[in-house]
């Protein structure tokens, strides 16, 4: 529905010592979940006091500064298609990195919870957004509300693909891969029958 509206959630509270401590806790938080008592041990005593709403907050800020991750790498790129930007940026925030993927299972569990489910939301629309700016897209209007979508639909099954078999790394390209080309089939299909989708290379141009 948010992603339906164009409504983006408002900007998660950043600095240096809750990025540093998210890094820490991260790095262990497959095996040991996002809890409180595992931030204290990693991040010291008082790190508790970075995140006063908790675990579903820590996990927030988590994919939170994953998007921002994602956004640095992408700054430098040189690429000319937009489909190609949109590629490299997805597989930037979801790497073969199995650190990554059970921290990010343990973390749906959070979310997928009675009090994470709007923090996911929130989170959801965040990264679909920030993959749309790391590819330099500035669409406006429906347009900006129509790529979003799609984008949504397409995000979550490589998520999904990712979750569960995303240490090949060349699998997971090459499912990124077919989910573009689908796209791009399905865009040109409405295009060519008088559909009001998006343009066709809205995200796979």
């Amino acid at each position: 529905a948010t992603l339906a509206a164009g409504v983006m959630p408002a900007p998660m509270e950043r600095d240096a010592e809750r990025d540093d401590a998210l890094r820490k806790l991260a790095a262990v938080a497959g095996a040991y979940g996002w809890s409180m008592r595992t931030l204290r041990t990693v991040a010291g005593p008082d790190a508790d006091l970075l995140f006063p709403a908790g675990e579903v907050e820590m996990v927030e800020a988590w994919s939170d500064l994953c998007d921002r991750s994602m956004l640095e790498a992408m700054q430098d790129t040189f690429e000319p298609r937009l489909s190609q930007r949109v590629r490299q940026a997805i597989l930037l925030r979801l790497p073969p990195d199995e650190q990554r993927r059970q921290a990010a299972r343990r973390g749906m569990a959070v979310f997928l919870s009675i009090r994470g489910q709007k923090a996911f939301r929130r989170s959801w629309v965040r990264t679909v957004n920030a993959i749309w700016q790391a590819a330099q897209d500035d669409s406006t209007g429906l347009t900006y509300v129509s790529k979003r979508l799609t984008l949504g639909g397409l995000y979550a099954s490589v998520f999904l693909y990712w979750l569960s078999r995303g240490s090949d790394s060349a699998g997971l390209e090459a499912f990124v891969d077919r989910r573009l080309a689908d796209v791009l089939r399905i865009g040109r299909l409405k295009a060519r029958f008088g559909g009001t989708a998006a343009k066709p290379e809205s995200v796979a141009g």
